[in-house]
């Protein structure tokens, strides 16, 4: 909570980075200790149209929108409690990338498939 009394625009960063990465490691896409690739965020945005407070709930919604070769672009949808209205949108560009060099590599067909999943 912030000084107007809903959750500071900030966290919604968080949030999505979360939903995003949790779905990676829920996918078995990322084990964000040993995976010899990463996934890095390049760019991200936020479009706010409710606020969110404490103590409700929030979920979120993923979606890609774009898959490249070496790189996703994934929207993710905040809700609060059981509202089946987004409070926010946000855009979320992630590059995969070796972990030791953190070049931009390939993604693989396996992972490819998976993220797949999420663009119907």
């Amino acid at each position: 909570m912030d000084i107007y009394g809903h959750v500071n625009n900030v966290q919604y960063l968080s949030f999505f980075d979360t939903a995003v990465n949790s779905w990676y490691v829920d996918k078995k896409l990322l084990d964000p200790l040993k995976s010899p690739e990463i996934f890095l965020v390049v760019e991200t945005g936020c479009h706010y149209f409710a606020e969110l407070t404490f103590p409700a709930i929030i979920s979120a919604g993923l979606k890609v929108e774009k898959l490249g070769s070496t790189s996703v672009i994934f929207r993710v949808g905040l809700f609060a409690g059981e509202s089946q209205t987004t409070a926010a949108h946000g855009r979320f560009v992630h590059v995969h990338v070796a972990r030791e060099t953190r070049r931009p590599c390939p993604i693989p067909d396996w992972k490819r498939e998976i993220l797949e999943g999420l663009t119907a």
